[in-house]
C-alpha cells in the first residue's frame, strides 16, 4: 500500500476494488485521439478506474475518504457492464496496518454515487449492516437528499442498499464543514448536484481531493468534463477555481479514481513538481 505524509496527515491508499469504464464517457467531449495520449484504454474503450479509498489519519483519528466498491452488492450484468474485476479488500488492507473497520471515525464522502458509495454497507448474513459501525459519515445536504430522492435519471447510480442501513450514522452540511483543524469537506456541484471536494491545509503543506471533478491525472485541462457530469459548466468553473488556488499553494492533488498515480503536486504553472505512483499488486495468496 502506498503512504504519504502532508503535514500533519498519514494518507494510505486501501483497496477497495477497480471499475472499467467508458473512455468516451470519462472524457465527454474531447476527441479519443487526445485523451487516449494522457490515459490507457482497452480493446472495449474502457479506462481502469481504481476505487481505492484514502485512509487519513490526523490528530488521532482515522478517516476514510469515499467508501469502494464493497462485495457482494452487484449483479453479474451490472459487474460486466461496470468492468468490476475487483471488490473490496478493506479488510485485508486495514489488517496489513493493525487496524480493523471499527478503528475508523470518519467517512468523508465527496458523493453517493454508487462506485463510491457501495462499501458503506456490508453483508452480515442475510442483513446490510454499516461497514464502518463507528464512524461517523459526512456528505452535502444536498447530495444526501438525492441519494434518498433520486430522479430519473440519478436512480442509477443511488442505490437505496448504500443509505438506509447508514441512516444514524450520516451528518450533513450545507456549503463547508471543517471536520478537524485544517480538513475540510467543500460542496463544489458540478458532477453531481451535491458533489463536494476535500480540502486539507497545514501550515506550508496542502492536498485537494477534487473527487469526480478531476478523478484522474489525464483529467488536469480544467475544460475536460465528464459526460457523466450533471452540471458540466459549473464542473469546469469549480475546477479552474481549485486547479488555480492548489497550484498557487503547490498542492498535492490525491486520488480515488487513479489507476496510475495516487497523488501529484503541481508547480504555480500547472507542471508536475512530484508524484507518487500506484504500485500494482495482488492480494491473491
Amino acid at each position: 500500500m502506498e503512504s504519504m505524509q502532508i503535514g500533519r496527515a498519514k494518507l494510505t491508499w486501501l483497496n477497495g476494488g477497480v471499475t472499467h469504464m467508458d473512455g468516451g464517457a470519462m472524457f465527454g467531449v474531447v476527441p479519443k485521439p487526445l485523451w487516449s495520449k494522457k490515459y490507457p484504454v482497452n480493446d472495449k474503450n474502457q479506462i481502469e478506474l481504481r476505487t481505492d479509498p484514502i485512509l487519513v489519519e490526523l490528530d488521532g483519528k482515522r478517516l476514510v475518504i469515499d467508501s469502494g466498491m464493497g462485495n457482494d452488492k452487484l449483479t453479474d450484468k451490472q459487474k460486466r457492464n461496470f468492468g468490476v474485476k475487483e471488490e473490496s479488500n478493506i479488510d485485508r488492507s486495514l489488517d496489513e496496518l493493525g487496524l480493523t473497520r471499527g478503528d475508523i471515525d470518519y467517512v468523508l464522502m465527496t458523493h453517493l454515487h454508487f462506485d463510491h458509495a457501495c462499501g458503506l454497507t456490508m453483508w452480515d448474513g442475510e442483513q446490510l449492516v454499516p461497514t464502518f459501525p463507528h464512524a461517523t459519515i459526512y456528505t452535502s445536504e444536498t447530495e444526501w437528499d438525492e441519494m434518498r430522492n433520486p430522479n430519473i435519471r440519478s436512480k442509477n447510480t443511488y442505490w437505496e442498499q448504500n443509505w438506509k442501513p447508514v441512516v444514524e450514522h450520516v451528518h450533513t452540511y450545507d456549503k463547508s464543514i471543517e471536520v478537524l483543524p485544517g480538513l475540510q469537506m467543500v460542496h463544489t456541484s458540478g458532477h453531481s448536484d451535491g458533489h463536494s471536494i476535500i480540502l486539507f491545509e497545514d501550515e506550508d503543506e496542502t492536498f485537494i481531493h477534487m473527487a469526480d471533478i478531476m478523478p484522474t491525472h489525464a483529467h488536469q485541462n480544467v475544460l475536460w468534463a465528464l459526460a457523466y457530469d450533471d452540471y458540466p459548466v459549473t464542473s469546469v468553473h469549480e475546477k479552474q477555481k481549485w486547479m488555480g488556488f492548489g497550484y498557487e499553494r503547490k498542492a498535492w492533488y490525491v486520488f480515488y479514481h487513479d489507476a496510475h498515480y495516487r497523488a501529484l503536486k503541481f508547480n504555480e504553472n500547472g507542471e508536475v513538481m512530484n508524484s507518487v505512483k500506484r504500485q500494482t499488486y495482488s492480494y491473491e495468496d
